[in-house]
């Protein structure tokens, strides 16, 4: 069999999609068209060929698909391929788009912003849509959209609302220029509710939270006793200029999930699945990562690839402003038969671990940082002036980015088990060095000790079926030097549903 392959120098035009699609057997995957046609010489059909039409995106997708030949090309694009053919799926597609404010064209001038330059913001961002509207994805989750120019957002209005798609657009506070766009397909979701987060404080951060219903033949039996919503979020968290932010970008999570939980009860919810996508500005090394796992979150590319919470060198999906490069674009999932830890049980381990962490980062044992904590005290336990001076010394309280007052209250009486005022060295080991908490919501009740789980019901969840970055090559752990379409790989994820057993929350 031969095999031919063209280069076009510019993504092929409608007309020239459709004329392939009528007169040939083809498949569209990404940026490559595989199209079965004929070879015919001196007249006579003498064998058939696969012809790879490649629109030039990115020439570092197209050079690594290429070499792994067809068979790999066609792995490669499985997630994307079946989301279109299996009526049984949906994808979610995560990408910061990098607004044009921020992209900078040279590093010597760091002023020079591709804002300044329509032709060059206007081509990237066509090609950027192109993509996104190829690839068909159900749910499409956008950060760094650029909301302060009027004709790009009517661009991507009209492309995406021309593709069948419902468009939810937020900027950030104070004029900040980027925000969100989320884009669910009005063939796939009915749109339930929309709320906005505004972080305010939490530099000028926001979310998006939809509530929407399933409306694709995912079962071969509609039950009305079958819970078919989602809540889908999508957010951008803090970069980490520096350590005392981290502190923030955890509080921002924190804030999310508990707005989650709030829109739930406000709404009378029984355990949904919950999707939470967008640039999380850290990788599975750091507090916030911990955070969510503890919540019963799973990364959906990791699951999908079988990697474990250590393999945090397999893949990465951006290179920042200092060159580094990380994976720190996530599709989380919770399904509805996890249990959850209660959120500020959650919220005070990840304090505790990241109050450990500096005392272990300074070489001490269980026995130095507890006496550490005791300060200048002889007596056999840690007061909580000797806490507050604790916290102070490790950048944790004491600036406006450091825990609140009612925050740092709120942590000592989740240290002091007993009550008694003080922090014995079982307390301290329990509590801050080796926290031990629940895995589940209190033995099966609500924080006022009532019974919160009644009976299990049917629910709808779901399976990650499979997962892909783009350009290829960030799934080796590698960034492409020719990549010019974003400093963020976009993540795809392909999610299959599956009946499961959920616990109704009673109040």
């Amino acid at each position: 069999m031969l095999v031919f392959f063209m280069m076009i120098k510019a993504p092929l035009h409608p007309s020239a999609r459709s004329l392939f699609s009528r007169a040939c057997w083809s498949r569209d995957v990404a940026n490559i068209r595989v199209c079965r046609v004929p070879i015919i010489l001196g007249g006579k059909l003498t064998s058939t060929s696969n012809l790879f039409f490649v629109d030039p995106f990115d020439r570092g997708t197209v050079e690594s698909s290429l070499a792994r030949g067809p068979q790999g090309v066609e792995f490669a694009h499985y997630a994307i391929s079946s989301s279109i053919t299996d009526p049984t799926c949906f994808s979610c597609t995560t990408f910061n788009i990098l607004a044009p404010i921020y992209k900078r064209l040279n590093g010597q001038d760091q002023s020079c912003r591709e804002s300044d330059n329509r032709a060059n913001w206007l081509n990237r961002n066509h090609r950027i849509l192109d993509l996104l509207v190829y690839e068909r994805s159900s749910i499409i989750c956008l950060q760094e959209f650029w909301v302060g120019n009027e004709e790009l957002v009517n661009l991507y209005n009209k492309r995406l609302g021309d593709a069948g798609y419902i468009n939810f657009k937020l900027a950030r506070t104070n004029n900040r220029g980027d925000g969100l766009l989320t884009a669910v397909h009005k063939d796939h979701f009915r749109v339930i509710g929309h709320r906005e987060l505004l972080f305010n404080r939490f530099g000028d951060r926001v979310a998006q939270l939809l509530h929407v219903e399933l409306v694709l033949p995912l079962l071969q039996c509609r039950n009305n006793n079958v819970l078919h919503e989602i809540l889908i979020v999508n957010t951008h968290l803090l970069f980490p200029h520096d350590s005392s932010l981290c502190l923030e970008r955890l509080r921002q999570v924190y804030k999310i999930l508990e707005y989650v939980e709030a829109y739930q009860k406000e709404n009378s919810l029984n355990p949904l699945p919950i999707i939470l996508c967008g640039d999380w500005n850290g990788s599975k090394r750091g507090h916030v990562y911990k955070f969510l796992r503890s919540q019963g979150f799973v990364s959906s590319y990791d699951t999908a690839h079988l990697y474990t919470d250590a393999d945090a060198h397999k893949w990465v999906s951006h290179r920042n402003h200092r060159g580094n490069i990380c994976g720190v674009d996530f599709i989380w999932l919770l399904n509805p038969n996890r249990y959850r830890k209660l959120l500020k049980a959650s919220w005070s381990e990840a304090v505790f671990g990241m109050f450990t962490y500096h005392l272990r980062r300074a070489s001490l044992t269980a026995n130095d940082a507890f006496a550490f904590l005791k300060a200048e005290s002889n007596a056999d336990y840690i007061t909580y002036t000797g806490f507050l001076e604790g916290l102070r010394q490790l950048n944790l309280i004491g600036h406006p980015n450091g825990l609140s007052v009612d925050e740092t209250k709120d942590l000592w009486v989740q240290a002091d088990l007993d009550g008694n005022g003080v922090l014995d060295f079982k307390e301290f080991q329990h509590r801050i060095w080796n926290p031990i908490w629940s895995d589940e919501r209190d033995g099966m009740t609500n924080e006022e000790g009532e019974d919160a789980l009644s009976y299990t019901e049917q629910a709808i969840g779901f399976s990650v079926k499979n997962a892909v970055l783009f350009p290829t090559q960030v799934e080796k752990g590698m960034w492409p030097e020719d990549y010019s379409l974003s400093d963020h790989a976009r993540l795809t994820v392909v999610f299959s549903p599956l009946r499961m057993p959920c616990y109704r929350l009673i109040s």
